[in-house]
């Protein structure tokens, strides 16, 4: 995809990047449903910050990627290509952080909706 995106190549298999796309939302739910379960039977309650930012943990990752694929695979010289290479990055980054982090707050919140909904008061 990064070859795609700043090499000119074309990328023809939508498909598959469509089946990655599901892998990577049933990833960012399930990892932080099992997080939170766990910060649940700590008895740590204040589950919504960290939802959010176990799944968006991945958007700094996405960005390291980028550090070491400009670093290893790109030869761009000159200052303005760098800084216009590392902002759009930095935006697709933070769009990445954002949309993985949602994912990750609103399968966790469901999941507590769920479980909460399931006890029975006497």
């Amino acid at each position: 995809i990064m070859s795609a995106m700043w090499l000119h190549q074309l990328y023809f298999v939508f498909g598959f990047l469509f089946v990655v796309l599901i892998i990577l939302v049933a990833t960012c739910a399930e990892i932080t449903i099992v997080m939170c379960y766990f910060q649940l039977c700590n008895e740590d309650y204040n589950w919504w910050w960290r939802s959010f930012l176990s799944a968006g943990s991945s958007g700094g990752y996405l960005f390291l990627y980028s550090v070491w694929y400009y670093a290893s695979k790109l030869d761009i010289q000159g200052f303005v290509p760098t800084v216009l290479y590392f902002a759009y990055m930095g935006m697709v980054s933070v769009t990445f952080f954002l949309l993985t982090g949602s994912i990750g707050f609103f399968a966790c919140l469901w999941f507590v909706r769920k479980i909460y909904a399931a006890i029975k008061v006497d």
